[in-house]
């Protein structure tokens, strides 16, 4: 991996601007009126970071991610922080980030990086991991009769784009 070949300098700065963008990809948020959960961008970037840094610095960055929602710093959807974040209806999917980036970055370390379509099972086996945790979490807030069509059935075509879009990246960048 790229980035093992780095200083310690240079880590912490690749680090760094990892964080940034994953905070970055939080803000793209589009509220739905039907459930607490909006679309967000940080799916993507959670996904790509596990693909990208690899399950180590992956889950190191998106861990970082978490814990500075946690502490209070605005960093998750919509500027929001706190542990009030974590202990509301997206608090579930959000603590699905970190496994999700460290299985993402472990199957592409054990050659899921072969080719595109290998690229997209392992990023939609991340995917199926914040699903995982976020349903179940979100079903003390709206049920489990409604958990399906407000926490999973409205994303399913944008995760899809997601995961195309995340797919095609990867592969383009992990070839340079």
């Amino acid at each position: 991996m790229w980035l093992k070949e780095r200083t310690i300098v240079e880590r912490l700065i690749a680090l760094g601007i990892a964080n940034l963008l994953l905070i970055a990809c939080s803000q793209v948020r589009i509220p739905l009126p039907f459930t607490p959960v909006p679309i967000t961008g940080q799916t993507l970037g959670v996904l790509l970071l596990g693909a990208l840094l690899g399950s180590r610095y992956g889950t190191a960055v998106v861990s970082a991610y978490v814990l500075e929602g946690v502490v209070g710093l605005p960093v998750f959807a919509g500027w929001k922080g706190g542990i009030t974040a974590l202990l509301g209806p997206t608090g579930g999917y959000i603590l699905g980030f970190i496994p999700a980036a460290f299985l993402v970055g472990y199957l592409l370390e054990r050659g899921f990086c072969r080719n595109w379509l290998t690229i997209l099972a392992a990023l939609i086996a991340g995917n199926a991991t914040i699903y995982a945790f976020g349903l179940p979490w979100l079903a003390f807030f709206v049920g489990w009769d409604k958990v399906l069509l407000m926490g999973l059935l409205p994303f399913v075509l944008g995760d899809l784009v997601k995961l195309l879009v995340a797919a095609s990246l990867v592969r383009s960048l992990r070839h340079r």
